[in-house]
């Protein structure tokens, strides 16, 4: 009598489909923290009325919302350079630019005045640490907007016209939200409609779901920036690497000057260069001397 045929399950599956192997494509692994972004649609037309800003910018903020709360190893990072866009923006009139705003942090030693625009962009950072205080908000305020009934971006609306600005407004967006710490958002968006003005509710809307839209893709960028940089980790034999790449993904930009465990400053700049070579880090400011490295 015939026995009737088992199929055997492969010791290993193949990485492609067949068609796909003989043109020599593989399958990529995924990646630990997939991008998380909101729908097409909310990114078009968010301006057009009034319930279109309110509808993209819910859609928007609840993807914004999922990156936040899954807080991945690169949010530090993620937060600074928001932090960063936000300062940018704020001294638009300033005529300040990316990179001379990151090396007057980078380079002001501690405790030496870091100048007006440099107190600008440490307040921007200071505020994802939920210190509002550094814009000087006044006391009573932030409590009464955050308590309100209002849906999240319209409280932050009401609170951004009563004359504190994006920065309240977004503490009061995080407190709605229930998020740990605010994101600076508003300030790179809203442009320079007067707070309180015919459509600001809209606007500001329309804003937040911008910069939700633009923090998600910042997220997905870094995190591909993240995960090149930790897949190297296994090739670095030297002396407090794991301590710099904890602050690679910390911080915005480092130097080779950064006081940190383990390491010489000589050492350091060794550690740099080999991981731009590896692709795993990029030179920020594009000079030969007093270099910048960051994700």
């Amino acid at each position: 009598r015939e026995r009737p045929h088992h199929f055997k399950f492969p010791q290993r599956w193949p990485q492609a489909p067949p068609c796909a192997r003989l043109a020599g494509v593989t399958q990529a692994p995924d990646p630990p923290f997939p991008p998380l972004r909101p729908p097409s649609w909310a990114r078009a037309g968010a301006s057009d009325s009034p319930l279109a800003a309110v509808f993209a910018a819910g859609a928007a903020l609840a993807a914004l919302d999922a990156v936040v709360r899954r807080d991945a190893p690169h949010a530090g990072v993620w937060r600074r350079r928001l932090a960063l866009k936000a300062a940018l923006a704020s001294l638009a009139g300033r005529r300040e630019e990316e990179g001379a705003l990151r090396d007057g942090f980078a380079f002001t030693p501690p405790g030496v005045d870091p100048g007006p625009a440099g107190r600008v962009y440490l307040a921007w950072r200071a505020l994802g640490a939920s210190r509002l205080a550094d814009f000087a908000v006044p006391a009573g305020l932030y409590e009464a907007h955050a308590a309100s009934s209002a849906p999240a971006p319209l409280a932050a609306a009401a609170a951004a016209a009563s004359g504190a600005g994006a920065a309240l407004a977004d503490c009061v967006l995080a407190a709605r939200l229930g998020w740990r710490a605010p994101l600076p958002l508003l300030a790179a968006e809203i442009g320079r409609i007067k707070p309180g003005a015919p459509g600001w509710d809209a606007a500001c809307c329309a804003a937040y779901a911008r910069a939700a839209t633009a923090a998600c893709d910042l997220d997905a960028q870094l995190a591909r920036a993240a995960a090149r940089l930790r897949a190297v980790a296994p090739k670095l034999r030297a002396k407090g690497a794991q301590a710099v790449i904890a602050a690679l993904l910390e911080e915005d930009a480092l130097t080779a000057a950064a006081r940190l465990p383990g390491v010489s400053e000589r050492g350091l700049r060794r550690l740099f260069d080999r991981l731009v070579a590896l692709d795993a880090l990029r030179e920020l400011s594009g000079r030969p001397t007093f270099r910048l490295y960051g994700l």
